[in-house]
C-alpha cells in the first residue's frame, strides 16, 4: 500500500504485487474451527500476498486458506490451482488482503463437483496453523 510522504507516494510492500483477476475459494480458521467458507475473485497476489473481493467480511488475524484457479496450463492441457496459507490482514466492504506465507501448485481435476471443496478435509489448514502458533 502506497502512502504520502512529502509528497511522493511510498510503497511499503516488500514484493511486487501483480494484477491478476482470477476464481478463488476460501477457508478460514480461528480457533481451530473452519468459521467461513467462501470464493470470491483475487485482485493482486505477490509472492507474499493476495488481495481480493468476496461477499463476506473476514477476522483480521484468522487463519486462511486459499485456492485460485491458476492461469496456465502444466504441459498445455493440465489445469492448475495454487494452494496457499496465510492470515488475514484486513478486511474492509467486499475487499479482503491476506497474507502468504506457505503456497504450492496442485493439478486440477478437468471436473470439480460442486461441493468438492467444502468437503474436503481441513487437516492441512489445521496443521499448518497449529505449527506457526508453536514458532
Amino acid at each position: 500500500m502506497a502512502i504520502e510522504k512529502a509528497g511522493t507516494p511510498v510503497e511499503r510492500r516488500a514484493k511486487k504485487r501483480f494484477v491478476m483477476e482470477r476464481e478463488i475459494r476460501y477457508r478460514v480458521l480461528e480457533q481451530d474451527k473452519i468459521i467461513a467458507v467462501g470464493n470470491g475473485k483475487t485482485l493482486n497476489l505477490s509472492s507474499s500476498g493476495v488481495a481480493f473481493v468476496t461477499e463476506n467480511e473476514l477476522p483480521p488475524g484468522a487463519f486462511i486458506e486459499l485456492s485460485i484457479a491458476w492461469p496456465a496450463l502444466l504441459e498445455n492441457r493440465c489445469p492448475l490451482q495454487l494452494i496457499g496459507f496465510g492470515r488475514v490482514l484486513r478486511s474492509s466492504g467486499d475487499t479482503v488482503a491476506c497474507t502468504l506465507a506457505q503456497y504450492e501448485f496442485r493439478t486440477l481435476a478437468r471436473v470439480v463437483p460442486e461441493n468438492a471443496w467444502s468437503a474436503r478435509s481441513d487437516q492441512k489448514l489445521r496443521r499448518w496453523a497449529e505449527a506457526v502458533a508453536r514458532g
